[in-house]
């Protein structure tokens, strides 16, 4: 079936695409704009310990997760024992993903471009499109923007998270959290804990979403390079890179390799210690890292040929 999701590579790769212009325009910002201003090299490396921060923050929280311990009783059956083991259910913090800033932003967008229809040559009109568009940037915008993405993550979380289902299941299995009555109990707790989560989620989500625009007003940032400071785009490209980087690792350990992350030679499990596996290399990494360095390097020579037509 193959490794990754067609559409969210595509995705992804358009955005590592507008990397090269990104980094263009930082080095002209930055580099080139330096004369007279001793400040400029001071808040490029600022920028990119700031970015490598907001990177690994992204991250933890993209994989952070509250584990619930689910415990399940023994019972006999004929002659065999079943059950005593613990197990745990994953909560994610971010459960809902990049979905709110998504359908807040086209929320956003939508009256703006009724309003600017209508009434094309009204002033007001043109003020209230720029501030609910977000072409201004402005306290209105980040404001509306903050009560959409907490709105829409209580309500992805609402739609697609089913405590009394999972509790119904739980108390079938004989399955129980410790300390919680199974039933009705068990699905109240986890209804309140992943409301606490989705809270800090939809934090995490808003300040995510407002940070290139901050970035950009604030620090002069080319909004093209803020782009990945934050966002969707950066959301993206970090859950797909993950989800990529998962799914091989997962074929490899249910082929008996161990794993892509050991240098050396992949081989299996049960060879002989002087024999070779049935993949002798973890080309599988190697191709997708040589493919996104080659678009790139692809990006990069389109932008320079552009930009010297």
């Amino acid at each position: 079936r193959g490794i990754g999701n067609g559409i969210s590579l595509i995705i992804t790769v358009n955005i590592i695409f507008a990397l090269p212009g990104a980094l263009f325009q930082v080095y002209k910002t930055y580099v080139e704009g330096a004369a007279g201003n001793p400040l400029k090299p001071l808040q490029l490396v600022a920028l990119m310990l700031f970015l490598f921060f907001v990177v690994a923050a992204v991250i933890a929280i993209t994989q952070a997760q509250r584990r619930v311990s689910i415990h399940y009783a023994k019972r006999v059956v004929g002659r065999k024992m079943y059950g005593g083991q613990t197990q745990y259910m994953p909560l994610k913090v971010n459960y809902a993903g990049v979905m709110p800033i998504i359908f807040a932003q086209a929320i956003l967008l939508f009256p703006s471009q009724i309003i600017g229809f209508l009434f094309p040559n009204q002033e007001w009109a043109r003020e209230l499109s720029m501030a609910l568009g977000g072409g201004g940037r402005g306290w209105v915008y980040y404001s509306l923007s903050a009560l959409m993405i907490f709105f829409f993550s209580y309500f992805w979380v609402a739609t697609m998270f089913q405590p009394n289902q999972i509790a119904d299941d739980l108390k079938k299995n004989g399955g129980y959290i410790p300390g919680v009555r199974p039933g009705k109990s068990t699905a109240e707790f986890l209804d309140y804990t992943m409301s606490r989560l989705t809270f800090a989620g939809a934090i995490f989500l808003t300040i995510i979403s407002v940070l290139p625009g901050i970035l950009s007003r604030v620090m002069q940032v080319p909004p093209v390079a803020a782009q990945f400071f934050g966002g969707t785009s950066l959301l993206i490209m970090v859950g797909v890179l993950l989800d990529v980087m998962r799914q091989v690792e997962t074929h490899l350990i249910q082929r008996h390799y161990d794993g892509f992350l050991r240098k050396g030679r992949i081989r299996g499990r049960f060879d002989r210690p002087g024999g070779k596996g049935a993949v002798a290399s973890g080309t599988s990494i190697v191709w997708l890292f040589f493919l996104v360095a080659l678009l790139v390097i692809v990006g990069i020579t389109y932008f320079l040929i552009s930009q010297g037509k």
